[in-house]
């Protein structure tokens, strides 16, 4: 079982139109638009658990916040396991509205959702590989893209009968999900075409379009890549959509495990 992440709450809030405006350190910024919430997140120390006290409410305080801004229709940014993500509700039209409004994504770019449990996916895509094969990818920095289901709202992704589907490996994002109880849609914390961002300043620009910014600190690892997207949506097939961070384990493991033969795909 992984270790429970402790949690301490700073919540920056919005100043008057005529307060001046400066990045500070972690947690001392200010947002001037939404009364964005920056709400910091800290894994247990090395040496052992933490020595805050009441970070059982802490941990409730943060997710119950999330929980809220997401339930009322708004964007919220939170960590991955590879980069920081812009999240909302996948089946409320309006919320994935403003997530392309925040990005100033294409429309005619999809978003992934994201489930908190493999059992999760079954509801939402036409799953053609073997449960197994599931569990040894997610939780994992690797997008699954499978067809779709009837349950998932029409207004996402209208334009292909595909969907990909995240678990990310991340405690907070995982429970964050269960106590959702319906899919997240996920995007990358940046505005569209700029570089994938590992700390919440670097995308501070976006803050202010944004209910609530979830700061897990500096994600591991300087890829940047993001997740390994592959499509598998044929049977005993499978497609490279995007190489991401983890494409050689992901193929050792469909290949070498399961037999799945590449698709070449659209020459």
């Amino acid at each position: 079982m992984r270790s429970v992440f402790s949690f301490a709450v700073k919540l920056i809030k919005s100043r008057g139109a005529h307060g001046s405006v400066s990045a500070q350190r972690l947690g001392g910024e200010m947002c001037k638009e939404l009364k964005t919430k920056v709400l910091r997140l800290l894994p247990p120390t090395s040496n052992g658990p933490s020595v805050h006290q009441g970070s059982q409410t802490d941990a409730a305080e943060i997710l119950s916040c999330t929980v809220k801004a997401l339930k009322e229709g708004h964007v919220v940014a939170v960590p991955t396991d590879t980069i920081y993500g812009l999240a909302c509700l996948a089946q409320n039209s309006e919320a994935i509205r403003k997530t392309y409004d925040v990005k100033g994504r294409n429309g005619h770019k999809p978003l992934a959702i994201c489930v908190g449990e493999i059992e999760d996916i079954y509801k939402y895509c036409k799953v053609t590989v073997k449960t197994a094969l599931l569990g040894d990818l997610l939780p994992g920095p690797v997008t699954l893209v499978f067809e779709r289901s009837d349950v998932l709202n029409t207004d996402l992704n209208p334009f292909t009968s595909l969907v990909g589907v995240r678990i990310p490996d991340h405690a907070f994002m995982r429970r964050l999900c269960q106590m959702c109880g319906e899919p997240l849609a996920l995007t990358s914390a940046n505005i569209s075409s700029h570089t994938s961002t590992v700390a919440v300043h670097e995308f501070q620009e976006l803050w202010p379009k944004l209910a609530v910014v979830v700061d897990g600190g500096p994600i591991g690892g300087e890829s940047r890549l993001g997740s390994t997207v592959v499509d598998l949506s044929v049977l005993n097939k499978y497609r490279i959509i995007r190489p991401g961070c983890a494409l050689s384990s992901t193929v050792d493991v469909l290949e070498h495990k399961y037999g799945l033969s590449e698709d070449p795909g659209e020459a």
